[in-house]
C-alpha cells in the first residue's frame, strides 16, 4: 500500500494514507525510493525515520510500505564484509556507484552470484526442531558456517543434497507437523529489533582474555559479558575498542562504527587484513564483520547499525560461536535518539535525551549473554558479549548516557586524558573503573591460575589506592618526609603502574600478554614489594633497595619474547633476592 508526505523534518518524514500499515515496518520514500521505518502510528498517518538523505524531497512524494519490519539477511559472505547501516554491502555499493553511495541504491546484504560449498549433517527422514544445525560450509579458513533450521520451523526432512549453492537456491525441502512443505536455504532473516531465541541464559563464569594486562588482571569482563569504555576526545576508546577487538580469545568479532570518524574505520580496514590471528595464522579480518556508519552518513543510520550489528552477532552465538560486539560510540546512537525524539516533538529528558534513553540502552546490553542454543542439541552453547564506547562531552562522566550505561553494564574501564597525555596505553584510570564480575569469575581464576592470582590482584590495587592518599600527603611536606615502609608503597605502585599496567600497542612483543606471563610478572613486582618491606625491618636503606639492577630489568620485562620470558623471569627473580639480601646485609653493618 502507499500513501503520501505530508511533512519533511531533516530525517523525519510524515505521511498519510498509511492506515493499514503497521509500527516497525520498513517503507521506500519518494521517487528515489529512499529507505526508512516507521516509528510511530496516528490513525492513517504514520511519522518515518528515514535513514538517508532527504534534501529535495517533499510533500505530496509517494511512500510505499513493504510491509516487513527491518531485517538482516542472514547467511554465508556474513564474514569480512562492510556494510553501512542498514546491511547495504559497501564494497559492492562502490563497484555500482562509485565512491559516493547513491541515494535510495539497493543491493542484498548477501551476494546473490557467489556459490557455497554446502555439506549436510542430516539426511532425508532425520526430525529436526528451530535451531538444529543440517549442514556447515566452510566460509573463511577461520570460519565454519553452520546452516540452521529457522528458529519458527520444525518437522521432518524430506530432502536435502551437498553440492554448490547460492544464498537463495533451495538446498532441501522441510515437512512441518502439519503437512506444509518449506524450502531450506543457506540464508535467513530475521528482524532487528527483535532478540534471537534461545533455551536458556546462563551466568557469566569465564574471563574473556583481551591480552591487556589492566583489563584481564584488574578489571576483567567475562563472556558474555557488558563492559563500557567511556572516556573524553582523545583518551584512546577507539584504540582500547580495536585491541579488544584484535585480540580477545572470541570466534567472530561484529566491529559496529557508529557515527564515528571514517579514518578510524579505515585503520580497521587496514589493519585487520594485515593482523594474524594468535589462534590460526590467517588474517584477523578472516573472523570480522565490519558495520561502518561513520559521522558523515546520515544521523537516523546510526541507530538501526547498533541493531543490525548485534542481530548478526546472536546469528553466528546461535552456532555456539562466542562473539563479541564492539560499539563505537553508543553515545553518538544516543545523539540520533535525541534528534529524533526531538523532531517528533517527545517530552524531553534530561539534557534533551528522549526519557526512554535508558530502556533502549537496556535492550541493546540485555541481548549479550551465554546462552544455551535452540536445537535439540544439549551441548551446543555460545556467548554474546557486549563492548561499547561513550563518548561524554568534555569527560563529564555526570551526563546522562555515561550514567545510563553504568547502571546497566557490569564493567566500567573509565579512560583518563591526562593519562592519554603522559602515553599511558591503555589509559585506564585504576581508581575510578570498575569490574562486577570478580567474584564470579573467581572460581575459574583460582582453578586455572591458583588463588594466589585473585590475592596479588587485590594487593596491587591496594597498593595503588594507598598510593593516591599518600600523593595528597607528598604534595603537602614532601616525598623524604615519608616513612621508608610509605617510601617503598610509592615504588611499588610506580612499579605497578608503568612496568605492569602500561603497555605498547605498536609493540608485537608487548601488544598482547598472556594470563601466566600477567601472572608471572605481578608476582615478581610484589615479591619485591615483600622483600624489601623485610630488609627495611632489617636496617636497609630505601635508596639501596630501589637504585638495584632489578628495578631497571623489570622495567624491560616486558619486552622479552615470549618463548623466553619463563626462563628470563625465573632467573631475574633469584636476582633480585641477591641483590636485596646484599642491600639488607649492607644496611646492617652501616647500622
Amino acid at each position: 500500500m502507499s500513501g503520501k508526505v505530508v511533512k519533511v523534518s531533516g530525517p523525519l518524514v510524515v505521511a498519510t494514507g498509511l492506515a493499514d500499515a503497521n509500527m516497525a515496518d520498513v517503507v521506500r520514500v519518494g521517487p528515489q525510493r529512499l529507505i526508512g521505518e516507521i516509528l510511530t502510528m496516528n490513525g492513517d498517518s504514520a511519522s518515518i525515520q528515514v535513514y538517508e538523505e532527504t534534501s529535495g524531497l517533499g510533500p505530496g512524494a509517494e511512500v510505499v510500505t513493504t510491509g516487513a519490519p527491518l531485517s538482516v539477511e542472514l547467511g554465508p559472505g556474513l564474514i569480512e564484509n562492510i556494510y553501512d547501516g542498514i546491511q547495504r554491502p559497501l564494497e559492492e555499493i562502490m563497484h555500482q556507484a562509485g565512491a559516493n553511495i547513491t541515494r535510495g541504491i539497493e543491493l542484498p546484504g548477501l551476494s546473490r552470484e557467489k556459490k557455497w560449498e554446502f555439506t549436510p549433517t542430516v539426511k532425508s527422514g532425520d526430525k529436526v526442531v528451530g535451531g538444529d544445525v543440517i549442514g556447515t560450509v566452510p566460509e573463511t579458513v577461520s570460519v565454519l558456517h553452520k546452516i540452521m533450521v529457522p528458529p519458527n520451523l520444525r518437522g521432518t526432512i524430506l530432502s536435502i543434497q551437498a553440492g554448490e549453492y547460492t544464498v537463495t537456491d533451495p538446498i532441501g525441502v522441510l515437512v512441518d507437523d502439519q503437512g506444509e512443505r518449506h524450502e531450506l536455504k543457506l540464508m535467513q532473516k530475521w528482524p532487528v529489533r527483535v532478540g534471537r531465541p534461545y533455551k536458556h541464559k546462563y551466568p557469566p563464569k569465564t574471563p574473556l582474555l583481551s591480552g591487556q594486562r589492566i583489563v584481564d588482571t584488574f578489571f576483567p569482563v567475562a563472556k558474555g559479558g557488558t563492559a563500557a569504555i567511556p572516556g573524553p576526545f582523545g583518551s584512546g576508546k577507539t584504540v582500547m575498542q580495536h585491541q579488544m577487538a584484535k585480540w580477545s580469545d572470541v570466534d567472530i568479532v561484529i566491529y559496529i562504527g557508529c557515527g564515528e570518524r571514517g579514518n578510524e574505520m579505515t585503520d580497521v580496514l587496514r589493519e585487520f587484513p594485515e593482523l594474524v590471528d594468535p589462534r590460526n595464522g590467517e588474517p584477523l579480518m578472516k573472523r570480522t564483520v565490519l558495520i561502518a556508519n561513520t559521522s558523515d552518513m546520515p544521523v537516523a543510520a546510526r541507530e538501526a547499525s547498533i541493531y543490525t550489528g548485534i542481530t548478526i552477532a546472536e546469528y553466528f552465538r546461535d552456532m555456539g560461536y562466542d562473539v563479541a560486539v564492539i560499539a563505537d560510540s553508543t553515545s553518538r546512537w544516543a545523539e540520533a535518539l535525541r534528534e529524533m525524539s526531538g523532531r517528533l516533538e517527545e517530552m524531553p529528558g534530561e539534557e534533551g535525551y528522549p526519557a526512554y534513553l535508558s530502556s533502549r540502552l537496556s535492550q541493546f546490553y540485555e541481548r549479550s549473554g551465554v546462552v544455551e542454543c535452540l536445537g535439540s542439541d544439549e551441548e551446543r552453547r555460545g556467548s554474546l558479549t557486549a563492548i561499547g564506547a561513550v563518548s561524554p562531552p568534555g569527560g563529564d562522566l555526570s551526563e546522562p548516557v555515561s550514567q545510563a550505561t553504568m547502571r546497566i553494564v557490569k564493567v566500567f574501564w573509565a579512560l583518563d586524558a591526562s593519562l592519554a597525555y603522559r602515553r599511558h596505553f591503555p589509559a585506564i584510570n585504576w581508581l575510578t573503573s570498575h569490574s562486577l564480575y570478580l567474584d564470579s569469575l573467581k572460581p575459574w581464576y583460582d582453578a586455572n591460575l591458583g588463588e594466589q592470582f585473585m590475592r596479588n590482584r587485590n594487593k596491587a590495587m591496594a597498593i595503588l589506592q594507598e598510593e593516591a592518599s599518600l600523593n595528597e600527603i607528598v604534595q603537602l611536606v614532601g616525598k623524604d618526609s615519608l616513612s621508608p615502609a610509605d617510601q617503598l608503597t610509592l615504588e611499588t605502585a610506580k612499579m605497578v603502574r608503568e612496568d605492569f599496567l602500561q603497555q605498547n600497542g605498536f609493540l608485537e612483543v608487548d601488544w598482547y600478554s598472556s594470563y601466566e606471563r600477567q601472572d608471572k610478572m605481578l608476582q615478581m613486582i610484589l615479591d619485591y614489594d615483600s622483600r624489601c618491606r623485610e630488609a627495611i625491618a632489617k636496617g636497609a636503606r630505601t635508596a639501596d633497595l630501589f637504585e638495584i639492577p632489578f628495578r631497571e630489568k623489570m622495567g624491560r620485562a616486558k619486552s622479552v619474547p615470549d618463548a623466553d620470558f619463563p626462563a628470563v623471569y625465573a632467573e631475574m627473580a633469584k636476582e633480585m633476592e641477591a641483590e636485596i639480601d646484599a642491600a639488607a646485609a649492607k644496611g646492617g653493618e652501616d647500622a
